[in-house]
């Protein structure tokens, strides 16, 4: 079979490096308390490998690797307590590996079933299933999170109707805030 070569410089835009990824800008614009960006998104997003396509997505902006299979990989870093709250995706796989620290993940429209994941452990969630994950250690964690399938920007994603109420709690607007950047709060119900 004919394999390829590249050039050093080629594969050069194939690598990332830690240190040098900058965190996506997801929630830096809302003005609103931590806690309320926390509910939704770990408290940086570092992401790895984007698209490659031309389409603008929140995991492609800023990705030094773009294109691997229609994958994305963001690195989620997460003080003690914090983690994105019940979500679903409704045509990707979300798996995750912990690189540093401990986190549960919690799924189904309730949460009530649970796993501790310890370092280089790692979960694969299907579409359609409600998950969270929380870092569960005394130091900040961070988790490899690998979308794939399907498509890759936020109307593959919903929270549960329960987050909505958490988030009317810090204040009025801030539902509507979310629901303008593309969020839905429809996972378990019947409503697309």
């Amino acid at each position: 079979m004919k394999t390829i070569s590249i050039f050093p410089d080629e594969m050069q835009s194939r690598v990332s490096r830690f240190k040098e990824l900058k965190p996506l800008h997801a929630a830096e614009s809302l003005d609103i308390p931590q806690e309320a960006k926390d509910v939704i998104y770990a408290r940086e997003l570092l992401s790895v490998i984007g698209l490659g396509s031309a389409e603008e997505t929140p995991v492609n902006q800023g990705a030094p690797i773009q294109g691997a299979g229609g994958i994305t990989m963001t690195h989620a870093v997460c003080p003690p307590g914090t983690g994105p709250e019940l979500h679903n995706h409704q045509q990707t796989y979300e798996t995750f590996t912990v690189l540093r620290g401990r986190f549960e993940v919690t799924w189904n429209d309730d949460g009530g079933e649970r796993i501790e994941l310890g370092e280089f452990d790692t979960i694969s969630v299907p579409p359609g299933v409600c998950r969270a994950f929380r870092n569960i250690g005394e130091c900040e964690g961070v988790l490899q999170v690998v979308i794939s399938g399907g498509v890759h920007d936020m109307t593959d994603i919903a929270f549960t109707p329960a987050v909505a109420e958490k988030l009317s709690a810090y204040g009025d607007g801030v539902v509507e805030l979310f629901e303008e950047r593309g969020m839905r709060f429809t996972a378990g119900t019947d409503v697309a």
